[in-house]
């Protein structure tokens, strides 16, 4: 997939071995100038060197941007930083594991603002710009938790299951200005912070899916490329699912 000339925003970015990195890896090997943002400048500026020395020769230039998405000033200097944004990738997100009667409302709150408000900032902000220069595209990384009763993950859920609505409203809202907006939903996933909670296997979740396994990053990633890049031209509005099968079963 070629995206020279363009530039990515890839939000979750900022650390080693999870989607956002993968996705900003192959942004990068397709030639696009790529923004990585985390809270953490360490270690943003180690997803910075990896992305540069695999993308190699394809490599335009790829820099590390602090930002704490649950702070909506944050998100507004973020997008000041960005600048010329053609690719916007809403891959940020908090991950509360509560039954209902014990969330935390703290956590409950940064949720919503991470995994929602911080998208909608950034489009709000992001979108109208890529109209006034012709069009861009802009993925939302869902989750299978969007759509299936997961009882320790029902804020998760629900702030997934916004984002999907978000995502429909704005691919018929930019649809004109030739903005194509798209949600990827994945299952579960080998990513280091999942790794490092659950283990190797992921805490067994992968045998939930028709395919028996945990997707590597680099799968769903390759995914949220496509769908990112020109050749998914015609879509718009959709919520492509790289689960495994898992909602098919």
């Amino acid at each position: 997939m070629d995206f020279t000339g363009k530039t990515a925003l890839v939000t979750g970015s900022g650390a080693l071995g999870g989607l956002g990195h993968a996705t900003a890896r192959l942004l990068a090997a397709g030639g696009a100038e790529v923004i990585v943002t985390g809270t953490d400048p360490d270690r943003g500026e180690q997803v910075v060197d990896d992305v540069r020395s695999t993308a190699g020769a394809a490599a335009a230039s790829v820099r590390f941007v602090p930002a704490d998405l649950a702070d909506p000033q944050a998100v507004q200097r973020l997008a000041d930083a960005a600048g010329a944004v053609d690719i916007l990738v809403n891959n940020a997100g908090i991950v509360p594991f509560s039954s209902t009667a014990e969330q935390d409302i703290a956590d409950y709150d940064a949720a919503f603002a991470v995994n929602v408000r911080a998208p909608f900032l950034l489009v709000a902000r992001l979108a109208p710009e890529m109209a006034a220069r012709g069009g861009g595209s802009i993925v939302n990384v869902s989750s299978t938790a969007a759509v299936l009763g997961m009882p320790p993950m029902a804020v998760y859920g629900a702030t997934k299951a916004a984002l999907e609505s978000l995502t429909r409203t704005w691919a018929a809202e930019f649809a004109t200005a030739n903005v194509r907006v798209n949600a990827v939903a994945p299952g579960p996933m080998t990513t280091s912070k999942v790794v490092a909670a659950l283990g190797p296997d992921v805490g067994g979740m992968g045998l939930t899916t028709a395919l028996k396994r945990a997707a590597d990053p680099v799968e769903v990633a390759q995914v949220i490329a496509f769908v990112a890049s020109e050749q998914a031209g015609y879509v718009t509005g959709a919520v492509v699912a790289a689960d495994g099968g898992r909602t098919a079963i």
